[in-house]
């Protein structure tokens, strides 16, 4: 990964790096030089102008003043510029650098003095380069009487412009220092976290839950970081929960396997009498109740979590459902002498919700109040409209659960260490249904407990 990311980031460097200085040196050296000719241009033409009109005493003599010519010389050294005064037959009369050729324009190009400026101006016998011209007509009295032409080297203008690139060029490869320690630092900023993170994610890829991830920054790397950490943790506490599932199960499936193998190989070998085996015959019975209501609860469960819970809301009366779910525990509720009290604040309750699902959880919740009160004790159903909510509240007087398992109870196959002795039918699932049936309500359930006194589950409903 770091050799590869080194070399993107090469290539990157190097292929901006060589892209910008093509660009600079043909496209910039082309902008340079037309923008430096652009220029040029200008200053010759209004020297051209001033040339014009100093020019003007001169119009009615054959001669040139000897301050004209002396100011024409100075022009020429100022502007590098080689001047010509010519008159309207083309004929050159001034010429700062003439060696007294007489030269007449019209016989190397009669359209050159029709123009304003002329670039590549080449002739034969007078320059020895191609020349940037400008040429200024002298008007006097609505008349032109002659022009002023000024020429310059177009090398001298090329050189000018390059001595601009080799200027430019200078200070792109000191910028292209700057960039390369740029690219260095994101280099070295981007690929240690990546290490880190890397060799964490391989820890914990084999397990190693524990492998402290030490990465403190407070930008993205910060918190994918964060986000990888919590991953952990969370494996981890899945891995927990697997071998407390994996152990959980094994133990509520080896126990009633045992007992109906156990009872079932001894009713075969005659170890148990025959007129006992009714007897042994409903243990195994019940044992097998037990699995069957186990791998039901399984079942449900996951399909809660795989497809998520279809609800068949409809409006009923909570009441009459508390009221039959209670009558089928009638027959338990005799063998431990228990009392279930019905307290209803009104006489009908229409809520908004799954009956069906609603009537487990209340099946659930009573099973297990009636499972931990004591013999000889009383539970209390209740329910009562605050707003547009039904509080409905299941309240035993047994056991309790401790103050520590509070938070643990939803949890499947948890199972308090007070309850163990008594529940031996359950499986530590109901409360996971229970919780999983209430939440896909949106709605909330809430449990208040003391260890020796008892418990009350307490979940809402909307109103009608």
């Amino acid at each position: 990964m770091k050799r590869t990311l080194l070399i993107k980031l090469t290539l990157c460097y190097l292929i901006a790096s060589v892209t910008m200085f093509i660009l600079l040196n043909s496209v910039g050296v082309n902008m340079i030089e037309e923008s430096l000719i652009e220029k040029k241009k200008a200053v010759m033409y209004e020297e051209a102008g001033r040339i014009a009109e100093q020019y003007l005493e001169n119009i009615y003599t054959d001669y040139i003043s000897s301050n004209l010519a002396r100011q024409l010389r100075v022009l020429d050294v100022h502007l590098d510029s080689r001047i010509w005064i010519v008159d309207t037959s083309g004929n050159v009369i001034a010429d700062t650098r003439g060696d007294g050729t007489e030269i007449n324009i019209n016989d190397y190009d009669e359209t050159f003095l029709e123009n304003t400026f002329y670039r590549g101006t080449k002739f034969k016998g007078v320059f020895n380069e191609p020349m940037l011209s400008v040429i200024r007509p002298i008007p006097y009295n609505y008349a032109i009487r002659g022009y002023v032409c000024l020429h310059t080297s177009l090398e001298g203008v090329t050189e000018e412009g390059i001595n601009y690139m080799d200027m430019i060029n200078i200070c792109y490869l000191v910028f292209l220092g700057f960039l390369l320690l740029i690219f260095l630092y994101l280099y070295i900023a981007t690929i240690r976290p990546v290490k880190v993170l890397k060799k964490a994610a391989r820890e914990f890829g084999k397990g190693h839950f524990e492998y402290p991830l030490k990465l403190s920054r407070t930008d993205e790397y910060g918190d994918l970081g964060a986000a990888i950490q919590f991953m952990a943790t969370e494996l981890k506490n899945l891995e927990d929960y697997q071998k407390k599932f994996v152990a959980n199960i094994s133990h509520d499936f080896r126990s009633p396997l045992t007992s109906i193998k156990g009872y079932a190989e001894a009713i075969l070998d005659g170890t148990i009498p025959y007129e006992m085996k009714d007897k042994y015959m409903g243990i195994i019975l019940f044992e097998t109740e037990r699995l069957t209501k186990l791998t039901t609860n399984l079942l449900e469960l996951n399909s809660f979590e795989a497809k998520g819970m279809h609800l068949n809301v409809t409006m009923f009366d909570i009441n009459s459902v508390i009221k039959s779910t209670a009558a089928s525990f009638e027959g338990t509720c005799t063998k431990k002498r228990l009392t279930l009290n019905l307290e209803f604040s009104e006489k009908e309750l229409y809520v908004e919700a799954d009956v069906d699902k609603i009537q487990q959880v209340l099946y659930n919740l009573l099973d297990n109040a009636i499972k931990f009160s004591h013999n000889d004790s009383s539970i209390r159903i209740s329910t009562e409209q605050r707003g547009k909510k039904v509080f409905v509240g299941v309240k035993d007087h047994g056991i309790g659960i401790p103050k520590d398992s509070l938070n643990k109870i939803w949890e499947r196959f948890y199972k308090t260490d007070a309850s163990r002795g008594k529940d031996k039918k359950g499986v530590g699932l109901g409360l996971s249904i229970t919780k999983e049936i209430i939440t896909a309500h949106g709605e909330n359930i809430n449990v208040v407990s003391t260890e020796g006194v008892g418990t009350e589950f307490i979940f809402t409903l909307p109103v009608e």
